[in-house]
């Protein structure tokens, strides 16, 4: 999926504007990989586009080793990036945490009273933060009436999406289930707009300018000017690879700490053992578990992504530094379509971040 807000001008957004533009240098090679999965072997050729790929940028070392757009796209090209947006939340929120504006053990009525009496009234950030909150709630856009398809018609028709999030019930007790719910990352967001004085989009920009993003991103807003912090930034392929660099050690390519080296391993490794990879509802991924609005792809935390529907992944490999950006569009209204291309596309990022890792791993090897 692809923004142009200037061809879409009923789009609602903020843009969020690069101030210090730092370009991944770029290093092209060859990459050889099998996509082992699906009852077959797969090139990356093949994989490309029966994962419905729109770009696909890979770095390694610092450098950007391999980089695809599909026809009509670029680098230039910003892509939504949906629930990835989610990730760099989480950056922002381990940010808020570094600077002792907030802690994971307040409770959210603590930063935001107008929630009390709701379904939140006695999560604390850690819930919001892990989607362990226990609220009455089912991420289902395919249904038109859920909850979940309400909050996103706030971003397209201009509602006021706070107001909804006043009518979340509970459900189970806080810290005892995992339920996917984009309600959590909006309270969440309200949460640090409340701690640090500063909108999603300022964070963002905030965040932009010390990763060294090179292009301006967008971010949709509700009728009231709210960010859609769980699902609506869309930037640059490359860009998003800087957002998955800070999750492998909290630095920027500069080396500047950003985020604590303890929240950057907390942040990959799931909170709970419900949370494990393989231990989540086999609807959303069997390939993955849950952590701090990141999601493992192991659960010592060594692969992480960030993950929005429809195909949108930022992956890491905090071991040997590799990053795989993957953009797509692929069919969201068949539930098997979608399964089999996540599947595929989780089977691919993992050979990805391998052969990129590995070219490094014997370079240094050959250090004399």
């Amino acid at each position: 999926m692809f923004i142009d807000p200037q061809r879409d001008p009923g789009w609602r957004h903020v843009r969020v504007s690069a101030t210090n533009g730092r370009a991944l240098p770029s290093e092209h090679r060859d990459l050889v990989v099998d996509v082992v999965g699906a009852g077959r072997v797969r090139s990356l050729e093949e994989w490309i586009p029966e994962t419905s790929t729109t770009s696909l940028v890979v770095v390694d070392g610092g450098s950007v080793v391999h980089e695809w757009y599909a026809e009509g796209l670029g680098p230039g090209t910003l892509f939504l990036g949906a629930s990835m947006t989610k990730s760099v939340l989480a950056h922002l929120i381990g940010r808020a945490v570094r600077e002792g504006a907030l802690a994971l053990t307040e409770p959210v009525t603590d930063h935001v009273p107008e929630i009390s009496g709701t379904g939140y009234d006695g999560a604390r950030v850690l819930d919001v933060l892990t989607m362990t909150t226990g609220v009455d709630w089912v991420e289902d856009l395919r249904d038109p009436d859920s909850l979940a398809s309400l909050l996103l018609a706030c971003f397209t028709d201009g509602g006021e999406s706070r107001t909804l999030l006043l009518e979340v019930k509970a459900r189970v007790a806080p810290g005892s289930r995992f339920s996917y719910c984009t309600a959590d990352s909006q309270v969440l967001d309200w949460v640090r707009e409340r701690a640090t004085g500063r909108s999603f989009a300022e964070d963002v920009a905030r965040l932009w300018r010390d990763l060294g993003c090179t292009d301006d991103a967008v971010v949709g807003v509700d009728g009231s000017g709210v960010a859609m912090a769980g699902g609506a930034l869309a930037a640059t392929a490359r860009d998003w690879a800087k957002v998955a660099l800070l999750a492998v050690a909290g630095t920027s390519d500069s080396r500047e700490p950003l985020l604590d080296p303890d929240w950057v391993h907390a942040a990959a490794r799931p909170a709970y053992p419900f949370l494990g990879v393989g231990r989540l509802p086999s609807s959303i991924t069997t390939h993955a578990g849950f952590g701090y609005h990141w999601w493992p792809m192991d659960d010592l935390g060594t692969r992480v992504t960030a993950d929005g529907s429809r195909g949108q992944f930022a992956a890491a490999d905090r071991a040997t530094g590799a990053v795989v950006v993957k953009t797509s569009q692929w069919p969201f209204d068949d539930f098997l379509v979608d399964r089999q291309a996540r599947d595929l596309s989780y089977l691919g990022l993992h050979a990805l971040l391998e052969a990129a890792g590995s070219h490094s791993q014997t370079t240094k090897e050959h250090v004399p």
